[in-house]
């Protein structure tokens, strides 16, 4: 009896995906069935999942396609991707998701984001930034003062 009530509560908890969220995962799904017949295989759907942001090794995508291709097709369609990856996404956990994003900017370890890492980032993303704005970007998230960003 105390299991229903668990999962009475977890239920109503579930999170919507945003409108933006839905077309990502449609857009992804779209971008990778190159052949357009509505499916995905194993190389489409590990690449269309990693392309949102999903770190999957080869046993995810292995047991998804086991799990949702009833057909033994060796592929799956654009209903079970979305309610695949409309599960992952809502078990994300925002703090995690922070947190890994945090780390790589903060690569000595250090538990802060000084100028240096923020400088290293923005390099290897292509981004021609001064000094004077990543500092102000510190700035902004700076709370005691000392120059650097902590998590």
């Amino acid at each position: 009896h105390s299991l229903l009530v668990v999962d009475k509560t977890k239920r109503k908890k579930r999170r919507e995906l945003s409108e933006e969220q839905k077309q990502e995962i449609k857009d992804a799904f779209e971008l990778f069935d190159t052949d357009k017949d509505e499916a995905i295989d194993y190389h489409e759907l590990k690449v269309a999942m990693r392309a949102l942001g999903f770190d999957v090794k080869k046993a995810d995508v292995l047991k998804i396609l086991k799990d949702y291709d009833r057909e033994a097709t060796g592929k799956i369609t654009f209903e079970d991707f979305n309610e695949v990856v409309t599960d992952w996404i809502l078990e994300r956990d925002p703090h995690e998701e922070i947190l890994k994003a945090f780390k790589l900017f903060d690569d000595d370890d250090s538990g802060k984001i000084s100028l240096r890492n923020l400088r290293r980032v923005a390099r290897e993303l292509g981004e021609n930034m001064s000094d004077e704005e990543l500092r102000a970007m510190i700035e902004e998230f700076d709370k005691d003062g000392d120059g650097e960003s902590k998590f």
